[in-house]
């Protein structure tokens, strides 16, 4: 009994010896059990979770089996440099093309992405010099009649993703995620405490409770018996990249929220969370007949830049940012008490490529939207009334 107690047990040790040894030294290689730093265990694990996301058939999964885990898709795709590849797209739009390659690549751009060249003012390819000037193409006069019957219009070309009342501080980017109201626009600043020049801090709201974001909704809504709305609209690549003005406001200040630039694609904006509050982007805050209004251009991959037709001073797309860090500028000066005045469908600003336009505005609690949750709307179009 003796002999056969050892015979067996010296079998499991050598069943052991070749299931155990292997597992060891692959978790060894994956650096699993190695004092390494915690970038350099991503580093290592990098290359396999995209071949583990890549490779059909779950070709990696038996690693699970000796402690490996992926690195998630949020975090994989947070640590690409979109910020840099932005800044390179953005040089690349402005190399003027030979004459005989222009036609080729608009075309093929048109044809990828359904772009209606009958409405630009020039339908000559040739016109444009460079990519940069393709996608900024202005339209004819009359191709977005401005909807005159209306309060608000829409100020692009694009895609409705959500609108509605904001309820308790929450604003929905997409169906079902939301992103904080102060976490987007950042704390709310009294006028007398606004920079006349420009100034910085740090973005971001502190106040969590929920009696805290309570009262910066409410700092928001300067009229008795009026309600906070939002509307969200996605430009695609191949929408017309010009924004408008959406009604007749006046423009006080100007927040620039440096930032991420993450591909604002609403199947991006499902699964990470508070995309808008991560990335780029450009917060103009006035007033309108009702109260408070603002319009938010947010940046996105591949967007190098925004542009603000009256701001020169801004700057998007800098190699270099504090993260959560926030400039203000005010437009309203000694001289100027009125601030910026802009009529409805008057020209704005534009994107490089596509983006998003987030709209926040006070108004009475009879006001409507006239939309459907993914349609599609054009520039000039009516988003609700009174």
């Amino acid at each position: 009994m003796m002999c056969q107690s050892n015979t067996l047990q010296g079998a499991d040790l050598h069943k052991g010896k070749w299931l155990q040894f292997p597992q060891l030294a692959l978790r060894r290689r994956l650096g699993q059990l190695s004092c390494m730093s915690r970038p350099a265990l991503k580093l290592r694990s990098w290359p396999l979770t995209i071949l583990y996301y890549l490779l059909p058939f779950g070709a990696l999964k038996p690693l699970s089996r000796v402690g490996w885990r992926p690195v998630s898709r949020v975090t994989l795709y947070k640590s690409v440099p979109t910020r840099l590849l932005s800044r390179a797209w953005g040089r690349l739009n402005q190399v003027e093309l030979p004459t005989w390659l222009r036609k080729p690549v608009y075309s093929l751009y048109i044809w990828t992405f359904g772009v209606n060249m009958k409405e630009a003012a020039v339908e000559d390819l040739d016109h444009y010099r460079n990519l940069s000037e393709f996608f900024s193409r202005k339209l004819k006069p009359q191709a977005r009649p401005v909807c005159g019957l209306h309060s608000v219009i829409s100020p692009s070309d694009g895609k409705i993703l959500n609108f509605g009342q904001v309820q308790n501080c929450e604003v929905e980017q997409v169906k079902g995620v939301t992103y904080s109201l102060e976490s987007f626009l950042g704390p709310r600043d009294t006028p007398d405490d606004l920079p006349l020049s420009g100034g910085s801090g740090n973005g971001g709201g502190q106040a969590s409770a929920a009696t805290a974001r309570s009262s910066f909704q409410s700092q928001l809504v300067t009229k008795e018996g009026n309600e906070l709305y939002h509307c969200v609209i996605y430009l695609a690549p191949g929408d017309y990249h010009c924004f408008h003005s959406p009604t007749d406001w006046r423009v006080a200040h100007r927040r620039h929220f440096p930032g991420s630039l993450m591909s604002v694609n609403p199947g991006v904006a499902r699964w990470i969370k508070e995309l808008f509050c991560h990335n780029e982007r450009v917060v103009l805050t006035g007033d309108w007949k009702h109260g408070f209004f603002s319009l938010t251009a947010v940046g996105a991959t591949n967007v190098g830049s925004i542009r603000i037709y009256f701001d020169r001073d801004l700057h998007t797309n800098s190699p270099r940012y504090s993260k959560g860090s926030y400039n203000d500028f005010s437009f309203i000066t000694h001289s100027n008490k009125e601030g910026i005045p802009m009529r409805k469908g008057e020209h704005l600003g534009e994107f490089n490529l596509g983006s998003t336009i987030v709209l926040i505005f006070e108004a009475p609690k009879d006001f409507n939207f006239h939309l459907k949750p993914g349609q599609k709307i054009r520039f000039g179009e009516a988003l609700g009334s009174l």
